[in-house]
């Protein structure tokens, strides 16, 4: 674990890097993954199933029977847990519906937009070491919520040729349409641009690791729409003395052990905390079944000591996390100074797990410093604006001169005579 104490404003940049990885051998490999798979389709799909899962398929869609199994598969007790988070899950989202009135804009125009859910979307839910299948609720609610006709969903199969029960059992409850066993850059390259199996998707969703990101990225350069950069996991905790040691040392571990690739940040004008603290880690880290790859994260971890909150509060900002939690005395009021943040968790009692789970907020959330511009997934992504208007006689009579003297200035003719034409035959 790095410890930085009273960092200079000018190495900030510096210290708050995120990990950094060999792009280039990243983007030739993901270009090389998504051509194949462009040219290749289900076969090359399979192909890639049994090179990187160790899973030799005979298809990839998950049968009816393989979801009912799922739910026999799985204990009571996860079960009850799921429909919990789901259902608060659903209420959050449901809250995000919206209704907007006509506005005249001037004397006879009138002007609204329309919410229209995105007919065909792509979900990727990582699997491997940690089947994500909180993630389907994260994403298959608000679609389902959004109205989308078509719910497409891709996961790796284990070395058996299974998905994880619990994403089934998930992906069943909220109203997935399709199941596919494919993960990886080749699943984002198959909802992409489609395959003999895999319908083709308007856009795409869901996290992932390097390979995923930059898949995604890339096919978003071929006009396929996707939900935001969102790569490895990241949380930063701004803590004070009156913080539980215990508490923030779990938080950071529970990010740390998502993977090799996550970073996770603490920020706090105490001392006598981050050593508390880091105590604290280095003692529950040990009792973690995912240790080592906890291990890896905490070595490109940052616990940095400043002058004062307002200083954390600035770092916090300029780093941009994912997830923040705030563990100090004054939570709720230094929550109104979040600038940039994909999801903030406020007190001593807000773990980054109940975000993660079940408080009902989205977990898709931008990571990388995309949250100086990017939001989390909610309703409004799976949904797109139309806007409509409605120019009557009156409304062209008035602002039809404004227009045309606008488009002779842009030596737009054309334009200016689609108002004229229009002027003329009412006499003017």
């Amino acid at each position: 674990m790095n410890i930085i104490k009273y960092p200079d404003q000018k190495d900030l940049p510096e210290i708050l890097k995120r990990p950094v990885f060999e792009t280039d051998f990243l983007e030739s490999t993901v270009k090389n993954i998504i051509n194949r798979v462009q040219t290749g389709g289900d076969l090359t799909l399979l192909e890639f199933n049994e090179k990187f899962d160790k899973a030799k398929l005979e298809t990839l869609r998950v049968s009816e029977e393989e979801v009912k199994e799922a739910s026999t598969l799985i204990s009571d007790k996860l079960k009850a847990a799921i429909e919990t988070a789901a259902a608060n899950v659903r209420k959050f989202h449901e809250g995000q519906r919206r209704s907007e009135q006509p506005i005249e804009t001037s004397v006879g125009v009138n002007c609204w937009r329309k919410s229209v859910a995105i007919e065909k979307v792509g979900i990727y839910i990582p699997g491997g070491t940690a089947p994500l299948f909180s993630t389907v609720l994260m994403l298959g609610i608000p679609a389902a919520i959004a109205g989308s006709k078509e719910i497409v969903l891709c996961t790796p199969p284990g070395a058996d040729g299974k998905v994880a029960p619990a994403i089934l059992f998930t992906a069943e409850l909220v109203g997935v349409s399709k199941i596919f066993k494919v993960g990886g850059a080749q699943a984002v390259a198959a909802m992409a641009y489609g395959t003999e199996s895999i319908p083709k998707v308007d856009k795409i969703f869901g996290p992932g690791n390097q390979y995923v990101t930059a898949a995604k990225q890339m096919v978003s350069m071929d006009g396929v729409a996707i939900d935001m950069p969102a790569g490895p996991s990241e949380l930063a905790v701004i803590a004070d003395n009156s913080c539980d040691p215990e508490f923030v040392a779990s938080d950071l571990l529970s990010q740390a052990e998502h993977g090799k690739d996550s970073q996770v940040v603490l920020i706090s004008p105490n001392e006598e905390a981050i050593e508390a603290i880091v105590k604290a880690v280095a003692a529950q880290v040990e009792d973690l079944p995912r240790k080592e790859i906890a291990y890896e994260s905490l070595e490109h971890s940052k616990f940095i000591l400043v002058k004062d909150i307002d200083e954390a509060m600035n770092i916090s900002n300029a780093y941009a996390p994912e997830h923040l939690i705030l563990a100090t005395e004054d939570a709720v009021q230094l929550a109104e100074k979040v600038i940039n943040a994909g999801s903030v968790f406020i007190g001593n009692y807000s773990p980054e797990s109940a975000g993660d789970y079940a408080s009902g907020t989205n977990h898709t959330l931008p990571t990388n410093g995309a949250a100086r511009a990017y939001s989390g997934v909610s309703l409004d992504s799976f949904m797109k604006q139309i806007t409509f208007q409605q120019v009557t006689e009156e409304g062209i009579k008035n602002l039809g001169p404004a227009i045309e003297a606008m488009a002779e200035a842009e030596l737009l003719q054309a334009h200016k005579n689609a108002v004229t034409l229009r002027l003329k035959k009412l006499g003017l």
